[in-house]
């Protein structure tokens, strides 16, 4: 099993970064871990720590309509260009949290996705380069009011309301390039998303070097590759759950707000 890079808080309020075990028990680190972080002496056991999103960017930049077949079924063409926006830190939620539906939307959707952790400052990196700037990835949901997005001329309110970005549970190093990206609501066996993340349409390094191009991402930040073909309406009192092969799940409850 590969290593799972977490951030948790312990009952006195204190947060961590640390390796999860077998046991699910904590090895403390004493930084973040693409800061260097070491491992220290400190065991968090499995009662006395509460799993957190995983990072805490200075921003979350995401990419619009990155795989063919959702950009069809919105109605659009495929850009020529990667098509980013940002979602606010604020946004973030934890797995096994709660996404709370805003009264001033009647249609909010799930938008399973793979998320990627800078590791790095990196500001005009080449795609060469890119890489190597790219520390682990995790798993994201995009959640997004699909009403006000097609409402407004531009997207942040349909995207930036409060836990609209669960993101976790955990980081990893490695991922298979055509690793499995799967969306799940309830107790529905059979997935409303599946995909491929090798069928992007830009692929993690060119996103990274692009995004690079226009503003300078921080290590810790987080970018969003984008979601496939599928996309759909949560109600409240559903269960979303986004997988991704060779990370783990991400799963979410939706609540009124």
């Amino acid at each position: 099993m590969a290593q799972r890079y977490v951030r948790v808080q312990n009952q006195e309020g204190i947060i961590y970064y640390g390796l999860l075990q077998i046991s699910l028990d904590v090895q403390v680190l004493d930084a973040p871990p693409w800061l260097q972080g070491q491992p220290t002496d400190l065991n968090l056991e499995p009662d006395t720590y509460q799993i957190l999103a995983p990072c805490s960017p200075s921003k979350i930049v995401a990419v619009g309509k990155n795989y063919a077949d959702h950009a069809a079924e919105m109605g659009t063409e495929v850009p020529s260009e990667p098509l980013i926006f940002l979602k606010p830190p604020t946004c973030i939620i934890a797995s096994e949290t709660e996404i709370r539906y805003p009264p001033q939307s009647q249609r909010v959707d799930y938008e399973g996705e793979l998320a990627l952790v800078i590791g790095d400052r990196t500001i005009d990196c080449t795609p060469e380069e890119a890489h190597s700037k790219i520390w682990g990835y995790t798993i994201a949901n995009d959640v997004t009011a699909r009403d006000l997005q097609k409402r407004d001329a531009q997207w942040t309110r349909a995207k930036g309301f409060d836990t609209f970005c669960p993101l976790g549970p955990w980081i990893v190093r490695e991922l298979n390039p055509g690793a499995r990206l799967q969306t799940f609501l309830n107790e529905d066996a059979l997935p409303v998303q599946s995909a491929c993340i090798d069928q992007m349409v830009f692929p993690p390094d060119f996103l990274i070097s692009y995004i690079s191009q226009v503003m300078t991402l921080q290590p810790g930040d987080v970018v969003l590759t984008g979601t496939p073909f599928g996309v759909g309406e949560l109600h409240v009192g559903d269960r979303v759950r986004v997988e991704i092969e060779g990370i783990g799940r991400l799963e979410n409850t939706v609540t009124k707000r």
